[in-house]
């Protein structure tokens, strides 16, 4: 996976074969299967290259299909559903091999002015520099080095905010499975707010399904088979995703194999994007 900005920014820098159509590589990588962020930010990218520069991406919904292999490039199929006066529509299917292993909508609108209010950003949350690295907790609960995980995640840097041994959990009586976490990208990206909206969603996948599992006596991607179904965003408020994010996770309910979680991202105190995803949380040997 990418370690540095250059490579993040050339992973999100696709081949347009024709118009509508793109082709994406893969990055080095020892994991089995693509990292659903990788897919989310591409497609994401892809549709981004279709629409008027004026308008600008409020909200996206994806399914992930299929794993996504790490081996063979992936095409993104963008077709153009609207264009009306100020609101911009686009689907996006994603193929590897003649398979369709993911879907994207997503909506571009026309910056105006409007009501203003939002959530406030939680207060006494200590700052990332009085974090843990999500390399060094991960390397501390499954006993491989922090190397091998700064090598997959290198170019987000991701700081545990509460208890670090359950994934920044936190104890709140109104939510058993909440968790937060510092997030940005580590080092300065270009000022093309498409991309940085690529890269939060790249970045949002990483930490937001493990909330599932904070209130139980499991080992996330050790005793647990984990795949994200779907995924939303909602963009409210310009942002750069190379500045300090924080993620306020919960997760309202797992059953049935399955998890859901939700998040709301905060930069300089104001909130910028909520997020969503259910996903696959299979107890393996159960």
């Amino acid at each position: 996976m990418p370690q540095s900005v250059t490579e993040l920014t050339d992973l999100l820098d696709l081949e347009e074969i024709e118009v509508g159509l793109f082709r994406a590589h893969q990055p080095r990588t020892q994991l089995q299967r693509l990292f659903g962020g990788e897919v989310l930010a591409q497609a994401l990218m892809a549709a981004a290259r279709t629409v008027p520069v004026e308008r600008s991406l409020h909200s996206l919904h994806a399914y992930f299909l299929l794993p996504g292999r790490t081996d063979t490039p992936i095409v993104y199929d963008v077709e153009t559903v609207r264009d009306g006066g100020s609101f911009s529509s686009r689907r996006v299917v994603a193929r590897q091999r003649g398979k369709v292993i993911f879907y994207l909508s997503g909506s571009f609108h026309v910056t105006e002015p409007g009501l203003q209010h939002a959530d406030p950003m939680p207060e006494g949350v200590p700052g990332p520099d009085d974090c843990p690295r999500l390399s060094d907790v991960m390397a501390k609960a499954s006993g491989r080095p922090s190397a091998m995980w700064e090598q997959e995640w290198g170019v987000l840097d991701v700081r545990y905010v509460g208890d670090s041994r359950r994934g920044g959990a936190l104890v709140d009586p109104a939510h058993p499975a909440r968790a937060r976490v510092w997030v940005k990208v580590d080092g300065p990206l270009p000022d093309d707010p498409r991309l940085h909206q690529a890269v939060l969603a790249y970045t949002s996948d990483l930490t937001l399904l493990s909330v599932t599992t904070v209130p139980h006596p499991v080992l996330w991607g050790v005793t647990v088979q984990a795949a994200s179904l779907d995924h939303a965003m909602w963009f409210h408020r310009p942002f750069r995703a190379d500045q300090w994010l924080l993620y306020d996770q919960i997760s309202p309910s797992a059953s049935g194999g399955l998890g859901l979680s939700t998040g709301r991202l905060f930069q300089d105190g104001s909130l910028v994007s909520d997020v969503a995803q259910e996903g696959l949380i299979r107890e393996l040997g159960a």
